[in-house]
């Protein structure tokens, strides 16, 4: 039982970083310049994405009898604060916009590390279901990468 809370913890720590991504990239798209929008579907489909993966990662902690969480990291908050910052100062331009969901890509891979480098076991279709959402997450982050990449080199 006590393996449960550890592991429905970490799964609620997955939950509520895909949370922070949902709004990260809600805040974005809500920030998009008519220049920039056709960062909106790849926006739209990170949304997509995490809303599918919290679903699933809440399936799981109430299958291991744990209470979902609904809400999100604290880093998360505190990221949102400085985004805002930053967004007043550098006026949200294209680099900005993408160094800010790369800094959110960075948080989630770093989430899903450690969650698959706990000393707790994990069931192999637990493992196996983190594995895949933490590859899907890294697909996103180079995506955002690559496009921020061409954005440096371009300014």
């Amino acid at each position: 039982m006590a393996n449960n809370e550890k592991i429905t913890g970490i799964l609620n720590d997955l939950i509520e970083i895909n949370n922070d991504r949902i709004v990260g990239y809600q805040k974005a798209i809500d920030e998009l310049k008519e220049e920039n929008e056709d960062l909106r579907p790849l926006f739209t489909r990170y949304i997509s994405e995490s809303n599918q993966y919290r679903s699933e990662l809440t399936t799981e902690v109430t299958r291991l009898g744990g209470e979902p969480s609904n809400g999100t990291t604290n880093s998360g908050k505190i990221y949102r604060v400085w985004m805002d910052l930053k967004a007043v100062v550098t006026g949200k331009d294209r680099k900005t916009v993408l160094e800010n969901c790369e800094f959110g890509e960075d948080a989630a891979q770093k989430a899903y590390d450690m969650a698959l480098n706990t000393d707790e076991t994990l069931e192999p279709t637990l493992r196996d279901l983190l594995v895949r959402q933490k590859t899907q997450l890294r697909v996103g982050h180079d995506e955002v990468k690559r496009l921020r990449d061409l954005e440096r080199a371009a300014s």
